[in-house]
């Protein structure tokens, strides 16, 4: 059985995009290898060829390493839907909802649905490279965990940590995240790998020298910061990739709702990746009023979030850009809110609520989740997309949008993914610029958003191949931790 275990120092440090990077420089090898997360907590999803639900990630990492994305890649799937309860996708389906009291206790279950999925991979692929999920030194959860060490230990996988140094401290972190482990999870702990790196690598090796020296692992790489990696984060926090200059001439500025519990906000990302459009993420009022085009992007709790929309005073600026006969496009969750009622007895259990009114249109959401790979088109444009959804809009006298509706200024489909077809997202965005009045069209030549995601998967793997011991990596994938690694004091208490 060969693999390998990504861990973090922190969430956000780059275990995603360095698994990606790996499974692709794998699969340049002709190694046939599979991505894994036992446990992924998102509300970043994605549907599977075959119906299955699974984190957005590791459909990514699936595609860097050039296979068929599937529910085994990421068998547990937790969507929060509020701060105390996230709702479980087991092997790509419905599973029950997890509160908060019982996730350190209640997860047995799950944890022999991961390990089984494990099992599954590794005896189809030549090698399987997990993703851990937030620290493996959150000792707190270390008695029920199946993604870090548990994991680890299950199946003695070698562990590589990587460290985020553009969030300052990250070789403390490196050598707590050591010192606060079992001597039987230390001896696990393989090697270092350092993300996020800019300027003189030199200036850094008496550092990277010391960590060896008192951890007894080696640093087996330092990865340079790449920009525009941040396509399919996992993480609110990589919502900031979101942001960049704004081109000259102003352009066409784009402002996303940051809704408590946005689901499936990727799918601004090909907005942002369009040469002249700037995408930013706002919980500000006067910003919503001031941008060309406003998104309300999906949601885990539509009702809730509507509610918060309104608190804000949010739904006030959106509305009365509707009036002004200026861009509201609304995705999925957002989508709903803009019907003139909701009845959700499902979700939020708040019976019959008023929506936005901004679209001829009522809500209702069923038991049974909707999941699927639609297609259609739009201005003659093909149009392929996926849909996660609870609630389902009925049919009014309205033009058409996909599977939603428009009413002038006033945009809604349940369809995620559907702006990554490129033909479509520059008609549509062109037929925006022109009702928001801005002096914006394609850039002839700009490359497509799956060339985009390609190149951003190829580059990764350049810096693992160019930055990164990748002898030492190979000789882990195959014969695991070296034996004899020293154990760190004080350890777990």
């Amino acid at each position: 059985m060969s693999g390998l275990l990504v861990a973090g120092t922190t969430s956000d440090a780059g275990k995603s995009l360095v698994t990606a990077g790996i499974c692709r420089w794998l699969a340049r090898r002709g190694v046939r290898v599979a991505p894994f997360k036992s446990q992924n907590m998102s509300n970043n999803s994605m549907v599977c060829a075959d119906g299955a639900e699974i984190g957005r990630a590791q459909w990514l990492q699936a595609r860097a390493a050039r296979v068929e994305p599937e529910a085994a890649m990421n068998p547990v799937l937790l969507k929060p839907g509020s701060d105390r309860r996230s709702h479980v996708i087991a092997l790509g389906k419905p599973f029950g909802t997890l509160e908060a009291g019982e996730y350190a206790t209640g997860r047995a279950g799950l944890a022999e649905i991961a390990f089984g999925a494990f099992e599954d991979l590794s005896s189809r692929f030549d090698m399987v490279v997990c993703e851990g999920a937030g620290s493996p030194a959150e000792i707190n959860l270390r008695g029920g965990d199946y993604v870090n060490l548990g994991l680890a230990r299950r199946f003695s996988l070698p562990v590589l940590v990587v460290g985020d140094i553009d969030r300052g401290g990250v070789l403390a972190a490196m050598f707590g995240t050591l010192a606060l482990l079992s001597p039987e999870d230390q001896a696990l702990v393989a090697g270092w790998v350092v993300n996020k790196f800019r300027g003189d690598v030199g200036l850094l090796r008496p550092g990277l020298k010391s960590l060896e020296d008192v951890t007894g692992r080696p640093v087996l790489g330092v990865l340079p910061w790449l920009d525009r990696v941040w396509i399919d984060s996992e993480d609110a926090l990589a919502a900031a990739g979101w942001r960049h200059e704004a081109p000259r001439g102003g352009g066409l500025r784009v402002a996303v709702v940051r809704f408590p519990r946005a689901s499936n906000a990727t799918d601004v990302d090909a907005l942002a990746a369009e040469p002249g459009v700037t995408v930013s993420l706002t919980a500000d009022p006067d910003t919503v009023a001031a941008a060309d085009l406003v998104v309300l992007p999906g949601s885990r709790a539509t009702v809730d979030d509507l509610r918060w929309l309104r608190s804000r005073g949010l739904a006030d600026a959106v509305t009365a850009r509707a009036a002004a006969g200026r861009p509201v496009l609304g995705i999925c969750g957002g989508y709903q809110m803009l019907a003139a009622t909701i009845h959700d007895d499902v979700e939020s259990h708040a019976g019959t609520v008023d929506g936005l009114g901004l679209l001829p249109t009522d809500v209702t959401f069923a038991g049974e989740k909707v999941l699927g790979r639609p297609t259609g088109e739009w201005r003659g444009h093909r149009v392929e997309a996926y849909e996660i959804h609870h609630g389902t809009a009925s049919r009014a006298e309205a033009e058409s949008f996909l599977d939603g509706h428009r009413v002038g200024s006033v945009w809604g489909t349940t369809w995620h993914g559907a702006f990554e077809n490129d033909g479509f997202r520059r008609a549509w965005l062109t037929e925006v610029a022109a009702q928001a009045g801005v002096e914006w069209a394609p850039v002839d030549g700009a490359p497509g958003f799956a060339a985009l995601r390609e190149d951003m998967l190829e580059r990764l793997a350049d810096a693992i191949e160019s930055e990164v011991d990748t002898e030492r990596i190979m000789r882990l994938l195959d014969n695991g931790a070296p034996d004899g690694l020293p154990f760190v004091p004080p350890g777990a208490p």
